[in-house]
């Protein structure tokens, strides 16, 4: 599955909304994607997965880049 991450580039900084990235990566599940990013330094908001029209929508953004992790 397909899961959008929505995350701030520091965990050490407070979240400023201008400043929140997303990326995308495949993995089982939430646990997964989690296991993923925990060596990176990002303070992770919102993992959303994405399925049907919401993935087709995504995949249509000049953004959507499948991370290789």
């Amino acid at each position: 599955m397909i899961y959008k991450v929505l995350y701030q580039p520091s965990r050490d900084e407070v979240p400023v909304r201008e400043q929140t990235g997303a990326l995308y990566l495949e993995a089982n599940d939430v646990r997964d994607v989690r296991k993923k990013l925990a060596d990176k330094p990002y303070n992770v908001e919102f993992i959303q997965p994405l399925t049907g029209k919401f993935l087709d929508y995504e995949q249509k953004s000049a953004e959507f880049k499948l991370e290789k992790l």
